[in-house]
């Protein structure tokens, strides 16, 4: 059994994502982050990063969303939710979960904390607004991407997919969100339509009312 420290809506969504989809005997555990208890000592034993997510599983502890749904992937590829090695379909796989987590999460992180990536504190709204133009662009970038395309990778759903969707929750409050895009909005709407989205929101408390 794989065990998940994760918090709701955080870097954790997209291994919980994964998790469900291909039906893992996982259990949860809830990192309070709102008691900042993911620097407690406790944690911090597991995690030295102090961030969420963990996932303990075969004797392994791991940290890094990305790195967990790879692992995972790997230990599972019954689950088919990366392509096989060999198939031209994996490069472009690692090259959208790259471009996913270390370009388009990296500019939301700054998007969503501006304080905490500037000392003077009267230039957060400057950066605020530079950041929110950069991404839509981003995300003008992927709608692109997705035209006359349910995945975004594949014909078949994939890590990056639910990515995506984590993010682009995380992007709903830009004045152009992803749900405004006639590609991605479309593709978002189908893909909180899985059983397993549907699950793990509802564990997580989300509401999926925006989807539909």
């Amino acid at each position: 059994m794989y065990k998940l420290f994760y918090f709701p809506r955080n870097a954790s969504w997209a291994p919980h994502l994964v998790l469900e989809e291909m039906g893992a005997d996982y259990e949860l555990v809830l990192v309070d982050r709102k008691s900042n208890a993911q620097k407690s000592k406790e944690y911090m034993e597991l995690n030295p990063t102090g961030r969420i997510p963990t996932l303990i599983g075969d004797g392994l502890v791991l940290f890094e969303s990305a790195a967990i749904c790879l692992y995972l992937c790997e230990k599972n590829p019954q689950a088919n939710l990366m392509p096989e090695l060999g198939d031209p379909n994996r490069a472009r796989f690692y090259q959208w979960l790259f471009y996913l987590t270390t370009t388009v999460q990296s500019e939301l992180m700054v998007y969503i904390y501006p304080s905490e990536h500037t000392t003077d504190q009267e230039a957060t709204a400057s950066i605020v607004e530079a950041q929110e133009a950069s991404i839509i662009e981003m995300f003008a970038l992927l709608d692109k991407q997705l035209e006359d395309k349910e995945y975004l990778v594949t014909g078949n759903i994939s890590v990056c997919d639910f990515f995506l969707f984590m993010l682009s929750h995380w992007a709903s409050d830009l004045k152009q969100p992803p749900l405004s895009f006639s590609n991605l909005g479309r593709y978002l709407r189908n893909l909180a339509k899985r059983p397993a989205v549907q699950k793990v929101c509802s564990v997580e408390g989300t509401s999926l009312v925006a989807y539909e």
